[in-house]
């Protein structure tokens, strides 16, 4: 994926969110922090508290009185609203933003957050050419900035590094057929001396049901081993 992708944060109010926000940004690869007019001397202790690992982010970040400067780098802007607004922009759902973001691979992508209290204003949306709203329950649609811009750097890692989710876990290592069918026969064996299998019409399902239970396990060679130990212990006489 060779887009540059941007976080703008316009007019946020809280150093501890921007702190979280770079935090974010490093967990999935982002580097690139604006932010337009905040409400604080930037950064402040807050900001760099938060950020923990990410404070590299934090003094790279570029500080806008206008929003046009902040967004002249890019050639495509998406901006996140938590409503649905009466502006003439296309709102686009995250599977519109994931093909947005595959088909312009080679372009600067700038996403536009706003200020904890309002978000964006219809003027700030004007200068985007897309409006995302993440999907969140209807009783309760507003979300944390940094819990916002989290999300998105999460899809856009995702769709830049779509070989680490389609990764094959490690295989398991499973007992062959013929040890466990030993082992299942050995414990069938001494249930039957002991007279388990009662009344006798039963037998045949309680074995089937003790046949699916110790298959699906899928033990290694160890557990089964272990497994063979606790039921010979169990029949020994004390």
């Amino acid at each position: 994926m060779k887009s540059k992708f941007g976080i703008v944060l316009v007019k946020p109010q809280l150093g501890e969110n921007i702190g979280a926000c770079a935090r974010s940004m490093k967990n999935f690869g982002l580097k690139n922090l604006s932010l337009v007019s905040p409400k604080f001397t930037f950064p402040n202790h807050k900001t760099k508290v938060t950020s923990v690992g990410a404070l590299e982010i934090i003094h790279k970040a570029k500080v806008y009185n206008k929003i046009e400067n902040a967004l002249k780098t890019f050639d495509m802007v998406i901006s996140l609203s938590a409503r649905k607004r009466d502006i003439n922009k296309k709102h686009i759902t995250m599977l519109d933003f994931y093909n947005l973001v595959k088909k312009n691979r080679y372009k600067n992508i700038g996403l536009m957050f706003g200020k904890e209290s309002s978000g964006l204003s219809n003027k700030d949306l004007s200068y985007s050419n897309y409006i995302l709203q993440i999907p969140t329950s209807k009783n309760f649609k507003s979300l944390n900035l940094s819990h916002s811009v989290t999300l998105i750097c999460y899809e856009i890692f995702k769709i830049s590094n779509i070989n680490l989710f389609n990764k094959i876990g490690k295989k398991l290592k499973v007992s062959s057929k013929s040890k466990i069918f030993s082992l299942t026969k050995h414990l069938i064996e001494l249930l039957d001396a002991k007279k388990f299998f009662t009344p006798d019409e039963k037998k045949h399902a309680m074995i089937l049901n003790i046949n699916n239970l110790i298959y699906r396990l899928e033990p290694n060679d160890k557990e089964l081993r272990i497994l063979a130990s606790i039921i010979s212990s169990l029949n020994k006489k004390r």
